[in-house]
């Protein structure tokens, strides 16, 4: 074996090996949470031993941030469809399928729910850390933090495109009401189990903020211009 085919095998081997760290880790703070998560019980649920996981990670809260990190990326990846190129081609809102605005804003409402049906682990292991205060920091909370503001302008950005005749001050608290009530329907979930809808629920909360949305919009173009001069 050549030495650049060497250096490919090493690097794909350590790719597996970080990735079946980050899979292990998942499933036992997704049952445990952050403190009964340890990297004992990652070595043994992944097979691998505790030094290879320090190899990749610097220590436990190193290997949840990743874990939040990964988790987030796969979510914003799966929020993605043949929907969002047709979108933007044809000036409708990014991520969303074209049609009205409240079609589209159900069509994101949905692809929201499902993905996070399908992987709720990175958001329910990040409203854990972001709940629970401790004196250090720990990275896990800060990612998660993070990638919620990165939700977060993401969701503006998708009002604000929608409904251009909103204020910015309008456009944010439809934003932070939208990402609220998400994470309150998702604990509701987590509480009932599949007793509860998500795609039905979230779709629900997404009708009533376009609503909101629209009330708020028609009041702004009714205010009139201020004068100049």
């Amino acid at each position: 074996m050549t030495k650049p085919q060497a250096t490919r095998t090493q690097r794909a081997n350590g790719a597996l090996s970080r990735q079946r760290i980050l899979d292990a880790a998942v499933e036992i703070a997704g049952e445990r949470g952050y403190e009964g998560t340890s990297i004992a019980a990652v070595s043994a649920k992944c097979g691998l031993p505790a030094s290879s996981i320090y190899w990749h990670f610097k220590d436990k809260d190193d290997l949840i941030a990743a874990v939040v990190e990964r988790g987030f990326t796969t979510w914003l990846a799966a929020l993605e469809s043949p929907g969002t190129a047709q979108g933007t081609a044809q000036g409708t809102a990014p991520g969303a399928a074209p049609g009205t605005p409240l079609e589209q804003v159900g069509f994101m409402a949905a692809n929201v729910a499902r993905t996070l049906v399908a992987a709720p682990d990175f958001l329910r292991l990040g409203l854990m850390l972001a709940l629970v205060r401790c004196p250090a920091e720990r990275r896990g909370r800060t990612v998660f933090l993070q990638v919620r503001d990165i939700a977060c302008r993401k969701t503006t950005e998708f009002i604000r495109t929608l409904f251009p005749d909103l204020d910015e001050r309008a456009v944010r608290d439809l934003a932070t009401y939208a990402m609220a009530g998400a994470d309150g329907l998702f604990l509701q979930r987590e509480l009932t189990g599949d007793s509860a809808d998500l795609v039905e629920m979230l779709q629900l909360h997404a009708r009533l903020v376009h609503d909101a949305a629209a009330r708020m919009a028609a009041r702004s173009r009714a205010r009139p211009a201020p004068r100049t001069g």
